[in-house]
């Protein structure tokens, strides 16, 4: 009888499938793990077993990426400090840039724009050059997206298709199904082997045309920009983190100290770093109006205008520090060309790209990646690799003694510099097929200020 019992419980531990109860069990474990890694004292990132990397980087399109250029480029970075490349996987057109079977909505719109043949074979090269991965993600500029689910897209009070003052539509941030296109395609990301995603255009458009746009309350519910924005990062970062990769976001580096503009993008700084690996402001030198930190010019100030930015950088997060919370690691993205479109602008070369890292660095932080949207980079700023090994040694001997403090924000400064606007006319940066695009703002009573994104068509 005891035999017979026996033989009953083994078969139907047999039916109901032993090896999946096994994974249950494995996969507690693994939660456990995780749950006292994340209660650890670990600096960026939920997931165990993921090293963070001091990134010193560059942007790559996806255009150049899959052309024979790219394999110059891999000879120039190699022997340099250069450790990362940021690679369009959705581009500023929202095309997907190498085959992406696995993406259902990828698949259903027909988003695949190949330019990079073969990913897994391009991904292999650049692992073993030891190179950290970064999946540029472009989020609700997505002209590609709004024209096949225009359900999706924003639209203006008489019904039409929203489209900003260069004619491209735009994905209405609000909408649920936007957000999880944006986490397959970036789930996708981490499947074939990048190490971490960054979402571009996280925000709202900025030109005047947007007070044509309605909000229907079925998708706002009594949500503003900057609520709906900072949702969707930790959304993002929560349902990607658990594939074993980092999430960061680029923003705009006006937005530090001033409630105007990050109102208008929907961009809270302190917030979105609340729910990031890292946060990447960007900060390049033309992107301020003369007068800005009190330089008259900032753009012919590199050193000074990017230390300025930090220095605001790091006040802000400080003076809104949760107890308990963490906070994203800062990398700022840095200037790489010439913005000859100023009325007051220097040329670009390897001094202004060395004193703009050696800002970052004596502001306390210690990653960084150059923005050039056609990829022509001054190498002769860069170190080697033993020199840069040597550099970051040296910063940290030195450091607790020699880091640079928050400066004052002057109060009649910091009130004056709140009420620049995003709005503008338009000027081209460079002529690339992802040409990066700046906008010169200006309004009466105020001096301009210049926005720039670091993607290809950046705004």
């Amino acid at each position: 009888m005891k035999r017979w019992l026996l033989a009953v419980i083994v078969c139907s531990l047999v039916a109901s499938g032993c090896s999946r109860y096994k994974k249950v069990t494995e996969l507690e474990d693994s939660d456990s793990t995780q749950k006292e890694t994340e209660e650890s004292a670990v600096k960026v990132s939920a997931q165990p077993g993921k090293k963070p990397v001091k990134v010193k980087g560059i942007y790559i399109s996806g255009y150049m990426a899959g052309s024979e250029g790219m394999e110059k480029i891999l000879d120039k970075i190699k022997g340099t400090e250069i450790n990362t490349v940021v690679i369009d996987v959705k581009n500023d057109d929202g095309r997907i840039t190498f085959a992406m079977a696995g993406s259902p909505m990828v698949q259903e719109i027909g988003a695949e724009e190949r330019c990079i043949k073969d990913m897994n074979a391009f991904m292999k090269e650049l692992k073993s050059r030891g190179l950290y991965t970064i999946a540029r993600v472009v989020a609700f500029r997505d002209p590609y997206l709004a024209e096949k689910k225009p359900e999706w897209s924003l639209k203006n009070k008489d019904g039409s298709l929203h489209r900003d003052n260069k004619g491209l539509a735009w994905v209405n941030p609000y909408r649920q199904e936007v957000w999880d296109y944006l986490v397959e395609v970036g789930i996708e990301a981490s499947e074939i082997g990048f190490d971490e995603v960054q979402f571009d255009y996280i925000r709202f458009a900025t030109d005047s045309s947007m007070n044509k746009v309605f909000f229907d309350e079925k998708d706002t519910k009594g949500r503003s920009k900057t609520d709906v924005i900072t949702e969707f990062i930790q959304y993002a970062y929560d349902k990607l983190s658990p594939h074993d990769i980092f999430v960061s976001a680029d923003v705009f580096g006006t937005i530090i100290g001033s409630k105007v503009d990050a109102e208008r993008v929907g961009q809270v700084y302190e917030d979105m770093a609340e729910h990031l690996d890292y946060i990447c402001p960007m900060i390049y030198p033309s992107h301020y109006s003369d007068g800005n930190f009190d330089i008259e010019h900032p753009d012919m100030e590199p050193y000074k205008t990017i230390l300025a930015a930090l220095d605001r950088s790091k006040q802000e997060l400080l003076e809104n520090k949760k107890e308990g919370n963490k906070q994203a690691v800062v990398r700022p993205w840095l200037q790489d060309f010439t913005a000859s479109y100023l009325d007051h602008y220097i040329p670009y070369g390897p001094k202004e790209v060395r004193d703009q890292i050696r800002a970052v660095y004596d502001a306390g932080y210690d990653e960084w990646i150059l923005w050039s949207a056609s990829n022509r980079y001054t190498w002769e700023g860069l170190l080697t690799m033993e020199e840069g090994k040597k550099e970051q040694e040296e910063i940290e001997r030195l450091r607790p003694s020699t880091q640079a403090a928050p400066q004052e924000t002057k109060e009649s400064s910091k009130s004056s510099e709140a009420y620049h606007s995003l709005e503008g006319q338009v000027q081209e940066e460079e002529t690339t097929p992802e040409s990066s695009v700046k906008k010169d703002k200006k309004t009466k009573k105020k001096p301009n200020v210049v926005i720039v994104t670091t993607g290809g068509s950046r705004n």
